[in-house]
């Protein structure tokens, strides 16, 4: 497909030695040059910056003083980038030659298209790909519990999820945002909001950009490789400042987000798995109940953000209802898509 957007890489890194070198190398490999691969360190002290600074001619590469978080230091490299089109990806990624060309390829057909997210598969942390292709991700999800999960994840491929499809979100270790969505959606300045520090705010990201009336695409031929450190199941083997903010962006993503409808229409999902986390933090998991502190310190800021949300949400209740079941909810991208943006990709192999 002829197209004239442009894209920049935009990438966090947090002593992230092990895997960035290879990163990088995908993404100069690929066969749609970006426009500018942006770096954003934030105070790495396990010989990150060496790496860098060996790519240092090819990309942009910014040294933070100190640790401020993903979600800032996205904005960061947002702020500083020029593309129509945004990539977000992860230091832990690998990306096959033509991802971002399909990419952006499916995020034209549509203006209102304002994400399009890819076939993620797993790898090990060695960078090792496993015999058995495994999906780490085709999309973000959530449930009546105001769970966000990641759809396919741990599901061996075989070969599915071939289908041009529209999904709830997707997950920011690689994902494609329209420029003007970005800008839409932001909040004084801010595309992800800060207060996440880390994790949940590509979900957070996602339930706004729903809440704003646009959609997200998933692409099946943009493939790749992801190491997932977080996964349901895994919550005693992560860190606790981790797990902390876990808790804390579950409640912020949901006072800023939810309806008094859709809190009707899943109430007793929503209580039963909020009890189930305030539990565990009084009696196991300690450490994550500075995230109450957190949320009690900031509240009337956080209702300010939810006031100015709901004030300009563009959808109805019905619709956003649809989104949240037990089973990974996808909605067919039409046929005249479908049809397009298959012929253009069998065309290039």
């Amino acid at each position: 497909m002829a197209h004239n957007d442009v894209v920049s890489v935009t990438i966090v890194t947090y002593n992230s030695g092990r895997f960035i070198k290879r990163c990088l190398e995908s993404v100069l490999a690929q066969r749609y040059q970006p426009k500018e691969i942006i770096i954003v360190d934030n105070a790495s002290n396990d010989g990150t910056i060496d790496i860098l600074e060996q790519f240092e001619d090819r990309c942009q590469v910014y040294y933070n003083n100190e640790n401020i978080g993903f979600a800032a230091a996205q904005n960061q490299a947002i702020r500083l980038s020029s593309g129509d089109w945004v990539l977000t990806l992860n230091p832990d990624v690998l990306l096959l030659p033509n991802f971002i060309q399909a990419l952006v390829d499916a995020g034209q057909f549509d203006a209102k298209i304002g994400a399009v997210c890819g076939k993620l598969l797993t790898m090990t942390s060695h960078f090792e790909i496993p015999e058995k292709p495994v999906v780490d991700s085709t999309g973000i999800y959530f449930n009546p519990m105001l769970r966000h999960l990641d759809r396919g994840s741990q599901e061996v491929d075989n070969g599915h999820y071939l289908q041009y499809e529209y999904v709830f979100g997707a997950t920011a270790a690689a994902a494609l945002y329209r420029r003007g969505m970005i800008d839409d959606i932001a909040l004084d300045g801010e595309f992800f909001d800060s207060d996440f520090f880390v994790y949940r705010e590509d979900a957070d990201v996602a339930w706004r950009a729903q809440l704003m009336g646009w959609k997200c695409l998933y692409a099946p031929y943009a493939r790749g490789y992801h190491v997932r450190k977080v996964l349901p199941g895994n919550r005693r083997a992560l860190p606790p400042e981790i797990n902390m903010h876990s808790v804390k962006n579950r409640f912020l993503m949901r006072i800023k987000n939810i309806s008094p409808d859709l809190y009707r229409r899943n109430w007793f999902s929503i209580t039963t798995r909020d009890l189930m986390v305030v539990m565990c933090c009084l009696l196991w998991e300690h450490s994550s109940l500075r995230a109450f502190w957190f949320l009690g310190r900031n509240l009337p800021g956080v209702l300010a953000k939810r006031r100015r949300i709901q004030a300009t949400r563009r959808v109805d209740d019905q619709y956003m209802a649809s989104w949240f079941q037990y089973a990974p909810v996808s909605k067919q991208a039409p046929k005249k898509m479908a049809r397009m943006l298959s012929r253009s990709e069998t065309a290039k192999t």
